[in-house]
């Protein structure tokens, strides 16, 4: 006749998964680890915001080089005496003196 029997304290204590989970290094590295990843000020979440603000500031970085290059792009073409004339026109609309300057605007609205 088998008589169920409540698994003692010795057998409980040798069991693996207990001897492994009340190890002393077990229980002050997993404590460590949790206060590392999530609640230190250098945690995981930190870098990972740190690391997207880096790729806008770097993306940033990329736009303003390629603006940079379009105005010298722009400056060079503007050291001729006509460029300059005709980008101030276009640009600012300026004017000669005894001149009329029309400006036409087109309606894009679609009714």
């Amino acid at each position: 006749m088998n008589v169920y029997k409540p698994m003692g304290f010795s057998k409980i204590r040798n069991n693996k998964i207990v001897k492994i989970a009340t190890n002393i290094f077990v229980l002050i590295t997993i404590p460590f680890l949790i206060w590392m990843f999530f609640f230190d000020e250098n945690s995981f979440l930190v870098h990972r915001k740190f690391d997207s603000e880096i790729e806008d500031l770097e993306s940033t970085i990329s736009f303003y080089k390629k603006k940079i290059k379009e105005d010298k792009a722009t400056i060079k073409k503007l050291e001729d005496s006509l460029q300059l004339e005709r980008f101030a026109r276009e640009k600012y609309l300026l004017k000669k003196e005894n001149e009329d300057i029309y400006i036409i605007e087109f309606d894009t609205i679609k009714k």
